[in-house]
């Protein structure tokens, strides 16, 4: 039986669910378990940003108010693009003590840009850098729902034809003429933890064209389960 490939499934967080074929399987039944699995890569299309805005002031509300108003901006414009969600994510306040120099406070706030345009995405980044002094912290690419499903849709096909054929050489090599499915689990692999790629911060008047690659995801289905061994073959 051929070995099959490693795939480093603890790194991936996994959904599945189970098909009992043709009732249970006694365990005086003879059953060898086979594995299977198909993997595809796919076009990442979805784009997510992050974009923040600070300031630092010996008054706290001094701060506030610089960041306040200058995401006020930056929401109104990003709000004004087609195709583009738009949400705020995160608001800190810190004080900053450093010998030497008087106590200040540092206000950050973050935003986020999510959307399938990645033209009107990057093009949106590099007004908010270039126009609103909006810092870019990261962006990330990832599937979207629909293109994971349909992806599934194929390699679940194909993973359960590759399942069966091992099965069908496992039985042969065993000395049995037929066998029946089990108990079989299909596995699908679920996105993972989204890591933002940082990027580094520039004064508005160095900020060029936002340049972005979407790359690809691997998508993998793994089909595993018992094949009910029938009918021992006469071996001479």
């Amino acid at each position: 039986m051929k070995p099959l490939p490693y795939l480093a499934f603890a790194w991936l967080a996994m959904t599945s669910f189970t098909v009992c074929a043709q009732g249970a399987t006694p365990r005086d039944v003879p059953t060898v378990t086979v594995t299977a699995s198909a993997t595809a890569s796919v076009a990442n299309d979805r784009l997510q940003a992050w974009l923040r805005t600070e300031a630092e002031h010996v008054d706290p509300a001094a701060a506030a108010n610089q960041v306040n108003a200058a995401m006020a901006k930056a929401l109104a414009r990003a709000k004004g693009a087609a195709g583009v969600t738009v949400a705020t994510s995160g608001y800190s306040t810190q004080q900053i003590t450093e010998k030497g120099r008087p106590t200040r406070w540092r206000v950050t706030q973050t935003m986020t840009i999510s959307g399938a345009d990645f033209a009107a995405i990057t093009t949106l980044l590099t007004r908010l850098q270039e126009q609103d002094g909006m810092l870019l912290s990261g962006m990330s690419f990832s599937l979207s729902p629909s293109a994971r499903e349909q992806a599934e849709r194929t390699l679940i096909q194909q993973a359960i034809r590759a399942w069966q054929s091992r099965a069908q050489v496992a039985a042969a090599a065993l000395g049995f003429e037929n066998w029946r499915a089990g108990h079989v689990n299909v596995q699908t692999s679920e996105p993972g933890r989204v890591f933002p790629m940082r990027a580094a911060a520039m004064s508005a008047a160095e900020v060029a064209p936002v340049q972005v690659e979407a790359g690809m995801t691997d998508v993998t289905v793994t089909v595993s389960g018992d094949a009910v061994l029938e009918t021992t073959r006469n071996i001479r």
